[in-house]
């Protein structure tokens, strides 16, 4: 009898230690939908470096606009993800703001991107790896830490963009469109709001191949184009199958 509830009490030690490192492989994959805003810095508009030595003053609510995403994640590792992603966004700018206020080139662009990425968790929320959502008597602002995971990323992207001016950018050549490579990077933190979804934000900025993402790259021009996104994300934790694929691909098979 005293043998039995030993080897008992073994088990469920053992378990409570490896469990947790096996729980992360019952939700590989995670849907992500997000909304936020979108920031350019190309050629148009913006202060010149004497002017702007930060770069704080090119940031201009007036040339703020949005991007929408989506995602696919699939958790590699407890601490390494790979991301597909798609995001839709519209870029503006103008020399109302600026260093050039009398050549008055303006624009919007519309993009489309599609990116992989990899993300490093350098913090992990500690109610991710529990079966069960426990809200226990204890601080909101401990709750939260511990439900907090922090990540950054980086990859590679492709983008598509299509550019509209007004007539003074026409008349400087003004390029309409075209695709070219981009390389995404960033951070990012996720707040865990039940088992199986949490909300989070993500800042990511993006150096482009191009110069032309405005239409107008100036003779004088030394560096591409550059933007960034700030979104507001919902990511559902999609249940794993035995076999690793998606729970619900799994079911419709049989």
């Amino acid at each position: 009898m005293k043998r039995a509830l030993v080897a008992v009490i073994l088990l469920s030690f053992i378990c409570q230690i490896s469990h947790p490192q096996e729980i992360w492989k019952r939700k590989r994959y995670e849907f992500i939908a997000g909304l936020g805003t979108s920031h350019f810095f190309g050629d148009i508009g913006g202060y010149s470096k004497s002017e702007n030595i930060l770069g704080f003053k090119d940031i201009v609510f007036s040339q703020t606009r949005f991007n929408v995403n989506t995602g696919l994640r699939y958790r590699i590792s407890p601490d390494i993800s790979a991301r597909l992603s798609l995001s839709y966004a519209m870029f503006h700018a103008n020399d109302k703001t600026g260093s050039n206020e009398t050549r008055g080139l303006e624009c919007t662009t519309n993009a489309f991107e599609t990116s992989v990425t990899g993300e490093y968790y350098f913090i992990r929320s500690k109610k991710g790896n529990s079966y069960l959502y426990s809200k226990r008597r204890e601080s909101k602002f401990k709750r939260m830490l511990e439900s907090l995971d922090m990540y950054a990323f980086t990859g590679i992207g492709g983008l598509g963009y299509s550019v509209s001016g007004n007539d003074a950018l026409v008349s400087e050549g003004m390029t309409d469109g075209g695709f070219t490579a981009v390389v995404p990077a960033g951070i990012g933190v996720d707040m865990l709001a039940g088992p199986d979804y949490c909300f989070g934000i993500e800042l990511g900025g993006r150096y482009s191949f191009s110069d032309y993402l405005d239409g107008y790259s100036p003779q004088y021009s030394q560096s591409n184009d550059v933007y960034y996104f700030l979104s507001f994300t919902f990511t559902w934790k999609i249940q794993t199958s035995y076999k690793g694929l998606p729970l619900f691909l799994s079911k419709r098979k049989h």
